[in-house]
């Protein structure tokens, strides 16, 4: 496939010399290089699990779970159905 593409001096400085050097044409190094840099670039990157540490929470003093119905009426308020 035939396309225009600009590359930054640096860039192209970078692929003439390495062309040069490995004694192959300068279209044929920009495609190596696209291609290792393509599946780097489109990788996503690896994530770190999320780990959050167990706490026991327990009851409040002062509650129980003997009566249900009185941990709801605290927490929800007396008219609550």
């Amino acid at each position: 496939m035939r396309t225009t593409l600009t590359l930054d001096p640096d860039v192209a400085t970078k692929a003439r010399q390495g062309a040069a050097r490995l004694g192959r044409p300068f279209k044929e190094v920009v495609n190596l290089a696209l291609r290792a840099g393509l599946d780097v670039v489109l990788a996503p990157p690896p994530s770190k699990p999320y780990r959050t540490q167990p706490r026991p929470l327990g009851l409040r003093e002062g509650f129980s779970y003997d009566s249900i119905a009185d941990l709801l009426a605290r927490a929800e308020g007396e008219d609550h159905p």
